[in-house]
């Protein structure tokens, strides 16, 4: 069974770059620096075959698995009865891979060996395996970074998080630490992410370490880090209900419940299938460790070093949109049903939540044109030139100036820097002739200033004098002999 949270979508204006680092990272060491391991194995098998090591191998290695079997230190039975089966076949090549990837099994021979055979032949192998170990065994890279627990290496820790042992291992994987990655990392910053997402693999490794402590077998993989994640984005989330993606074999679904409902259902899971679960070789514990690694820290730091941005509980602006699209459909039908009291009350709340979108305060000044007696008419349509000139709208500018000039007739309230502001954006977009009806509303005025009209006056007889019109070049030269 799979669980996945996928609560916030992703806003690719703001990529989650710590994560896709990480995923890169992951994707050139196994494409890069592990592609050398099947090579060096197949090396190693090469020579293990030549010195006739898995007739001499095989029989003692079935004994091994089987005394462990029978003493409750291991549960690989199907391994003893297919490793049976391949000393009848005399399969000695796939008996060689089983065989040179079974660390526990040569640390044995090199204490025990002389017990299975004489002097001479124990010491004849000794070298001949020794040197395939130190050769091509130990340059695999799980066996230089991965996390050993009866040999823990600092380094060790932080590499084997990215390290995998197969092409499903790792695309598995990523995908589960992008999901979980962008949401985290928005969280948190990308620096803290990346801390927090390191120390969750440490706390995971050495979780997983202290259950079996003297394994000789490599930790591979970045399942404790990205179980860290799922840990910090429940504790994140808490108590509030969030969507969740579940497959069952061929049946998916999505539910919600609470985010905090997950950690006990994660863990359980995880503890049951290391202990009753047929696959347990899998590193369950390690899982369990970064869950309850990350939980912990977001748990105990989130007030102090680990605390969450404030900015990400701000509803994203997928959700605003959605918000958004709900709020100005009902405006619209109210107007629709002709009920524009109660039409302008939303717009006004629209505006007021979104102060920057030029349509809401267009629907506010047609609305308030119903009675363009009323103060607020003239407030609006002041408003709306000036927004319209801040932004650069020059159409809806010069629309709602002359249709609030007609409505209004004698009784304008607009202030005179606006017609002269008109006049000046008339002129960059070369409109002329309602730079000139600006000019007129600005003579018109009865706060003019003889300077300001002067200005206006010589602005319009550069124009026309760029403009080679000699007729309006008098034209207003006569107008500034009269100011």
């Amino acid at each position: 069974m799979l669980i996945i949270p996928v609560e916030r979508q992703i806003d690719w204006r703001k990529p989650p770059l710590m994560t896709l680092a990480i995923i890169l990272i992951n994707l050139l060491v196994f494409f890069l620096y592990q592609s050398q391991d099947s090579e060096l194995l197949e090396n190693a098998v090469d020579q293990y075959l030549g010195a006739d090591l898995a007739q001499l191998e095989a029989p003692v290695y079935l004994d091994y698995l089987e005394r462990r079997i029978r003493l409750q230190q291991d549960d690989r039975t199907e391994l003893a009865i297919a490793v049976a089966n391949a000393i009848d076949d005399k399969d000695a090549e796939w008996l060689a891979y089983v065989i040179l990837l079974d660390p526990g099994f040569y640390a044995m021979l090199v204490d025990e060996g002389m017990l299975f055979w004489q002097n001479d032949t124990y010491f004849k192998w000794k070298e001949v395996r020794s040197s395939i170990v130190e050769n091509y065994i130990d340059q695999i890279s799980a066996r230089r970074l991965g996390l050993i627990p009866a040999d823990i290496q600092l380094s060790d820790l932080v590499g084997y998080q990215f390290l995998h042992g197969g092409i499903g291992h790792l695309l598995g994987n990523m995908v589960f630490l992008f999901l979980l990655g962008f949401t985290v990392e928005r969280a948190l910053g990308k620096s803290k992410f990346l801390i927090a997402y390191l120390l969750c693999g440490v706390l995971s490794g050495l979780f997983f370490a202290a259950f079996d402590s003297q394994s000789l077998v490599p930790l591979v993989g970045a399942s404790g880090s990205i179980s860290g994640l799922m840990g910090m984005y429940v504790a994140i989330f808490g108590l509030q209900k969030i969507r969740f993606f579940y497959f069952l074999g061929v049946y998916f679904n999505y539910f919600s419940a609470p985010a905090l409902a997950i950690l006990p259902i994660w863990i359980g899971k995880e503890v049951y299938d290391y202990w009753l679960g047929e696959a347990s070789r899998v590193a369950y514990m390690a899982h369990a460790g970064g869950l309850i690694a990350g939980a912990g820290m977001v748990w105990i730091l989130g007030k102090s070093w680990l605390h969450i941005k404030e900015e990400f509980y701000e509803p994203d602006e997928t959700e605003q949109d959605d918000e958004f699209r709900k709020s100005y459909s009902k405006a619209l039908s109210l107007i629709s049903q002709m009920e524009f009291t109660q039409a302008k009350s939303r717009f006004t709340a629209l505006y007021k939540q979104y102060p920057d979108n030029l349509g809401m305060l267009e629907h506010l000044y047609h609305l308030e044109k119903l009675d363009h007696n009323d103060d607020s008419y003239h407030q609006h349509a002041q408003k709306l030139i000036e927004a319209s000139l801040k932004k650069n709208v020059f159409s809806l500018m010069l629309d709602t100036y002359k249709d609030y000039l007609k409505r209004v007739e004698s009784d304008s309230r607009l202030d005179v820097v606006y017609h002269n502001k008109v006049l000046y954006a008339c002129l960059r977009h070369d409109s002329v002739k309602e730079a000139e009806r600006a000019f007129e509303n600005l003579r018109k005025h009865p706060d003019i200033s003889s300077e300001l009209l002067k200005e206006a006056c010589q602005i319009l007889i550069q124009e026309f004098r760029k403009r080679q019109q000699t007729m309006k070049i008098n034209q207003y030269q006569r107008v500034m002999s009269q100011l």
